[in-house]
């Protein structure tokens, strides 16, 4: 994919506009849509497999995706989320491949492996190292045609509980219950999108071995999938590959499709409804037409320049003028047969609803009467394309170049179906996103109002008592022995150059060619380790107001400004360093830092967008103090590591509500010019582009920058961690919940400096991958969990342990006391095997290629080896070093992972799950 420089009229408005005259105008949308192009070529077997291959030798990595044209909008009443269950069932192994699917794949060094199951389709997805692409296509036909004999009744009741509390983990999350009542009442009775693809509790229970088998000989036929192989491969490898072993599998039934017209609706409808939420929420729902019509476009325009983003119309009413709300999101998501279309609004604490819904209906009325501006018409198909390419650099995975050539081929019979879509958006005009919007949106709407609240109870499992009938037994018919790995491939580390500007700023650069887009972090050493610890959220506050008014330019002139350019611009922090990043398509490059360079340098921290940011802030911490997940992210590192150390703060980096509501102007400005400053940058860029390209543009929008003289940059001090003797409970009460929500952790006397290899293969064992003791032990053996994990930190001083799993609430107690005995048998009766040891350091050496594929990794790489010291050579060295360990040094490294000392937080329903807790014998504390 390349793209023309192309000099246009698309900022012809901008350049009217105060403080955005300097910057050159983009590159006309039509011209980037023109110049995206995947090129591929296909065939078809026999059996109507239909294979799609797209070269691209970047990394020595193919994406393999397997996409089945079944989802739930085609399962049959009294069957809602099988398509989902048998997803799971498929990781279960199959006839060749005994046992977890994903563990098999993990000992090849596959990256991006997993599966996803919506409305219309059924995805298996993974990018294997290249020698490993035969076993791979061997297992993926394998369990395509030769799954039924390995699939049992334990297997069936194992995932189907995993499942279920897939279901409690996200009824569980707040507005977790919104969608069923969304779908009920958008669609009537007996339509095939009435209900969640996760399907209810009765019909998963009801699920029997002769469903699984019916299910499985309907669907899963070659003749009902697509294959797409994508990376360091090509047609003429791949057609032998195929044929070998998918060749001989039946074609398979005709699928029956059932009826999904978009349903006529011509009156509002409303509903109420109540949950554990700081502000309310309101959301208002259409149904529009599916993804092959040509409305579905412009309907996302319209939506998008009423609610997308932070240049919306309704964004900048509700937030920025009015400070009705916090956030604002809007847009169509496009499914086969129908699409939804949706505006959602988190409304400020004291806003009342039905003066935002008034608004609301104001600026919908308005756009339907007198339509968009062709500048934000323009602007919405910009940000499109440019997201497009964005997503585009990737083989595979959730997105990538493998998921757009299936989706095209699945919906539209056509993979390059995308430049259609991309396309319609840059043809849009005012005059058509007007007639859509008033066709679609001036009709009937559902809209659901959610205030905080005592939340309804979500819908639990009760299964039958009725053991279920035994399934006879399936012939297994020979096949051919699984081909061997081929090899390791060889890791390529990329080459580092670097500069330095007049300034005497850092910069390191990686060139990555696949496509026309530079990626850039400006890392500062800072992190929330370094806010404020008197007024805790200093940093966070600062880094939500960069691009809120900046060099004299307004929030909504930033935004927009933005938009035209394609580009993104964001800031975040982590334990130590805080990160101001830009990804730009490279023909706006040059105007896109001149608004990266006002956006770090020169913002104006105005103080009534201080005052508004700050109350999204204080929302924000509401909404956290709200999710499960996040109450245990913002309570444990402070009982770790205690409030006076730089990593006792939640690790959101949202600080307090204290602290951040006595913060002051001057607060905030001191905090910039002590630390976002360029003798505390280093700035990382990866991407298409050269250093001779690259430095003078640098140099004009960075290389005269200098640190205030008279605020001395800021320094950060590590005192001493004393690690509390013994395990204790912290029980956080939240009443109904269906799941109880566990993270547990201790620091260790490890620093992230001390690049604990032994140490982190160890934790891989215990709790880093899938099949990992605790994964395997919580979820695949007991089913009380989707998921459980461990994991070490990064920080650069000491870092911790933790362990997180979200439990079916009247397991809570059994599965604390399961982890911590898997942990000490790990250490005692059950050390880490060889066989172990060879599994994990496999799977770490042969999927580092895969590691490297995105531009985005290859940015976090570098900037580890500089923030680290490692050296340009690390991950060169790596390999051996890995391959140096032995059994005995990962038993010894995994002492360090002990629970003994650990501090478990559990938010959940105290009056189920205190009493289990209770059985354990560490001490309770009840918040």
């Amino acid at each position: 994919m390349r793209f023309q420089i192309v000099a246009g009229l698309l900022l012809a408005t901008a350049l009217t506009t105060p403080g955005l005259a300097a910057l050159p105008a983009p590159a006309p949308v039509a011209e980037l849509v023109k110049s995206v192009d995947i090129p591929y070529e296909s065939f078809t077997l026999p059996n109507g497999l239909r294979v799609i291959v797209h070269t691209d030798r970047k990394a020595p990595i193919v994406a393999v995706s397997v996409w089945y044209h079944i989802g739930s909008k085609d399962e049959p009443a009294g069957k809602t989320g099988f398509a989902h269950l048998f997803e799971h069932l498929m990781f279960g192994g199959s006839e060749n491949n005994k046992g977890s699917y994903i563990k098999t794949l993990e000992g090849v060094g596959a990256t991006q492996l997993n599966g996803t199951t919506w409305f219309d389709r059924t995805n298996y997805f993974q990018n294997v190292p290249t020698p490993a692409l035969p076993l791979a296509l061997y297992y993926e036909s394998d369990r395509m045609g030769h799954l039924l004999g390995a699939v049992t009744q334990q297997q069936l009741d194992v995932q189907r509980g995993v499942v279920q509390n897939e279901k409690r983990q996200g009824d569980n999350d707040p507005l977790g219950l919104t969608e069923y009542a969304k779908l009920k009442a958008m669609f009537p009775e007996g339509h095939p999108y009435r209900h969640s693809t996760i399907g209810s509790m009765a019909d998963l229970d009801a699920a029997s071995m002769a469903d699984v088998r019916s299910w499985f000989k309907a669907n899963y036929g070659p003749g009902n999938a697509v294959l797409v192989l994508a990376g360091d491969i090509d047609v003429a490898t791949a057609r032998p590959l195929v044929e070998k072993f998918f060749g001989d599998i039946p074609a398979g039934p005709t699928i029956k499709r059932y009826d999904a017209p978009v349903p006529v609706w011509t009156t509002t409808r409303t509903e109420t409804m109540y949950d554990q939420i700081p502000t309310p929420q309101l959301d208002r729902n259409w149904v529009i037409p599916g993804r092959l019509d040509g409305d579905t476009a412009l309907v996302d325009v319209a939506l998008t320049i009423l609610a997308g983003g932070g240049s919306s119309r309704l964004y900048n009413e509700l937030v920025r003028d009015k400070k009705l709300a916090v956030a604002v999101s809007g847009g169509a998501q496009p499914f086969e047969k129908i699409s939804m279309a949706n505006i959602a609004v988190t409304l400020a604490k004291g806003a009342d609803p039905k003066a935002v819904d008034a608004i609301i209906d104001r600026a919908i009325a308005d756009f339907v009467n007198n339509g968009p501006t062709a500048d934000e018409v323009s602007r919405v198909a910009t940000r499109n394309v440019t997201g497009t390419i964005r997503g585009l650099e990737a083989v595979g995975g959730f997105g990538g170049k493998a998921v757009t050539l299936a989706e095209g081929a699945v919906y539209a019979g056509d993979p390059d179906f995308y430049k259609k879509e991309l396309a319609a958006y840059a043809a849009a005009t005012p005059a058509s996103v007007k007639a859509a919007a008033a066709k679609w949106l001036g009709r009937g709407d559902y809209r659901l109002t959610v205030l905080p609240g005592t939340r309804p109870k979500a819908e639990d499992s009760t299964p039958a008592t009725t053991p279920p009938v035994p399934a006879p037994a399936i012939a297994i018919a020979p096949r051919a022995a699984p081909p061997a790995i081929g090899g390791t491939p060889s890791l390529t580390v990329p080459a580092v150059e670097r500069a330095t500007l007049a300034n005497g700023m850092q910069v390191e650069l990686v060139q990555r060619q696949s496509v026309p887009l530079v990626r850039m972090a400006l890392s500062f050493d800072a992190g929330y380790a370094a806010d404020d610890r008197a007024k805790l959220g200093v940093q966070g506050l600062g880094l939500g107001l960069l691009d809120e008014g900046a060099a004299g330019m307004t929030g909504p002139q930033i935004a927009e400004a933005r938009e035209r350019l394609g580009a993104a611009i964001g800031a975040s922090a982590g334990p130590d360093r805080t990160r101001i990043v830009l990804d730009a398509v490279k023909p706006n490059l040059a105007a896109s830092l001149a608004l990266f360079a006002d956006i770090v340098q020169r913002p104006d921290f105005k103080p009534a967008e201080i005052e508004r940011v700050r109350g999204q802030v204080l929302t924000g911490i509401a909404l956290e103090e709200a999710d499960p997940n996040s109450i245990t992210r913002r309570i444990l590192p402070v009982e770790l590591y205690g409030a006076a150390h730089p990593y006792g703060v939640p690790s959101s980096g949202s600080g307090t509500a204290a602290g951040v509501k006595a913060v002051t102007r001057d607060d905030i400005v001191r905090w910039h010019k002590a630390w976002i400053r360029p003798d505390n940058a280093r700035l990382f860029v990866v991407g298409d582009i050269t250093m001779a390209e690259l430095k003078p543009l640098l140099e004009e929008s960075f290389g005269t920058w200098q640190p205030d003289a008279k605020v001395a940059k800021g320094d950060k001090q590590f005192p001493p961690v004393t690690v509390p003797r013994g395990g204790r409970i912290i029980l956080v009460d939240r009443p109904g919940s269906p799941q109880s929500f566990i993270r547990g952790g201790v620091v260790l006397p490890t620093k992230g400096m001390d690049d604990p290899i032994a140490l982190r293969a160890a934790n891989d064992i215990l709790g880093g991958l899938f099949s990992s003791r605790l994964n395997m032990d919580i979820r695949e053996n007991k089913s009380w969990a989707y998921g459980v994990s461990s994991g070490v930190g990064d920080a650069q001083d000491r870092v911790t342990a933790q362990i997180v799993a979200p439990v079916q609430a009247d397991r809570t107690g059994d599965s604390i006391a399961a982890m911590i005995a898997d942990v000490k048998a790990l250490a005692g009766a059950q050390p880490i095997t060889a066989a172990e040891r060879d599994a994990t350091i496999d799977n770490t050496v042969r999927s580092l290629p895969g590691d490297f594929e995105s531009g985005a990794a290859l940015l976090g790489a570098i900037e580890k080896n500089a923030i680290y010291a490692r050296g340009d050579d690390y991950y060169g060295k790596l390999v051996p070093r890995l391959q140096a360990l032995t059994p005995a040094q990962l038993n010894e490294a995994a002492k360090l992972l002990s629970t003994d000392n650990f501090t478990w937080v559990v938010v959940g329903d105290r009056k189920v799950v205190e009493p289990q807790l209770q059985k354990l014998g560490l001490p309770i504390v009840v918040r």
